[in-house]
Formats: C-alpha cells, sequence, structure tokens
C-alpha cells in the first residue's frame, strides 16, 4: 500500500475506562490502515468496540493512547494536535449515523446546505450540491419539507445527503441503511462505492445489515476489543 494513498492510518489504539478493578478496555492496542477508494466494514458483536473505533476516528472520542492519522495528518499522538477539532471534521470528515441527528427547524435541503454554508460555500451553489444530492437519494420531492413530517427512511437519506455535501475524504457510517428498505440500501451504497471512487475518499461503515457486505472491499472484525481482518 503506497503509504500516500493512506487516508485513515490508526497504529496501537486503546480506550480504557475506569481505572484498577473497574477498568474496561473497550479498545486494545487497534491498528487499521484505510486507502483512498477503499469502502470497508467494521463488524462485530454489541459491545465489541466498533462505534468506539469509529468515534476516535472521527476526532470525538478521546483514545487512551495510540496514534491516528487522517489523510495524512497525525491528528493524535498521545494527545490531540489540532486545536479547532472541529474545524478538521468539517474539511475531511463526513458521518452518517444511525439516528439522523436533522435540525427540526430547517428544511431538508436547508439541512443538507448548512454543511456548505460553514465551509463557505456560495449560498446558490449550495442550495445546487443539496438537490442534487437529494435528487440522486430519491428525496428530492421532499427538499422544503423539515424533519417531522419526513419518514424514517427519507430522513436517514437527507442526513446521508448532508454527510456527502462537502465532498470529504473520509466517511464514517454508522448503521447506515438500518432505516432503509432493501433496495433503498443498495442505492445508499452504490453512492457511497462511487464517492468513494471519484473523490478518492475511503469509507469506514458499522452495519449488521447482511444485505450489503457484498458492497464493500473488506469485512473487518472486532471481538472484544481486538481487531481480525479476514
Amino acid at each position: 500500500m503506497d503509504h500516500a494513498d493512506i487516508l485513515i492510518d490508526v497504529a496501537s489504539v486503546a480506550k480504557h475506562y475506569g481505572e484498577g478493578d473497574t477498568r474496561v478496555d473497550a479498545l486494545r492496542a487497534v491498528d487499521l490502515q484505510v486507502k483512498a477508494g477503499e469502502v470497508i466494514a467494521l463488524l462485530g458483536p454489541s459491545g465489541s468496540g466498533k462505534t468506539t473505533l469509529l468515534n476516535i476516528i472521527g476526532c470525538i472520542l478521546d483514545p487512551s493512547s495510540g496514534q491516528v492519522a487522517l489523510d495524512g495528518e497525525m491528528v493524535f499522538d498521545g494527545k490531540w494536535l489540532r486545536g479547532d477539532l472541529r474545524r478538521l471534521r468539517l474539511e475531511k470528515i463526513g458521518f452518517i449515523f444511525q439516528a439522523h441527528n436533522l435540525l427540526p427547524f430547517l428544511t431538508a435541503e436547508e439541512n443538507v446546505a448548512v454543511v456548505l454554508d460553514l465551509a463557505g460555500w456560495p449560498s446558490s451553489k449550495g442550495r445546487a450540491r443539496a438537490n442534487e444530492l437529494l435528487d440522486y437519494l430519491e428525496v428530492g420531492h421532499r427538499a422544503k419539507v423539515k424533519p417531522a413530517l419526513l419518514s424514517g427512511g427519507e430522513a436517514q437519506r437527507v442526513a446521508i445527503a448532508r454527510a456527502l455535501a462537502n465532498k470529504p475524504r473520509i466517511i464514517l457510517a454508522d448503521e447506515p441503511t438500518a432505516a432503509l428498505d432493501s433496495s433503498r440500501a443498495q442505492l445508499v451504497m452504490d453512492l457511497l462505492r462511487r464517492l468513494a471512487e471519484e473523490q478518492q475518499a475511503c469509507i469506514v461503515t458499522v452495519t449488521h445489515d447482511e444485505k450489503i457486505f457484498n458492497r464493500f472491499d473488506r469485512l473487518v472484525h472486532l471481538r472484544d476489543g481486538r481487531l481480525s481482518d479476514r
């Protein structure tokens, strides 16, 4: 693997809670590299550390030890090396969560475009990008609707559009197809694959959704905080 192609490089990352007899090890010396254009799945039983690892890669959760490099930049080495993690996330990372977390007072279009407003895009360009993604995900007809009036599946597709809006190189997805039927789950994974290829991005997905396993380049298994690649 050409080091220049590595977008995620996790080295000896551990995460524990508590000390002594009450200590719980959520991750134990995990090493993971994901390259540009690659789409991988994190698999494992509940409590195996999947979401913990995803949140560390996303600079949301502090590791207890180890190193994390994103898109060639060392961001954690015993401590966070960037003062503004919010800006880092906005620049490089797109998040798709199981709960859609849409802003209730904004329409679907505005929920997607707000990311681009924060990134400094002109308003008209941001709205055009938002509608392009909503159309692709087959919710363009709901662009002017607020989240309370969207179905669960529609809301999740809007959230996915929001995560992709700024063309991030790193996409982190936690059960992104859980609320979708089989055909729309395949549509979402096809979009993520196309993004990975065209934008030379990488996708890391926590999933239990067996109907999309064939869409991944690698299935990475976590058990008791340890990683096995098979």
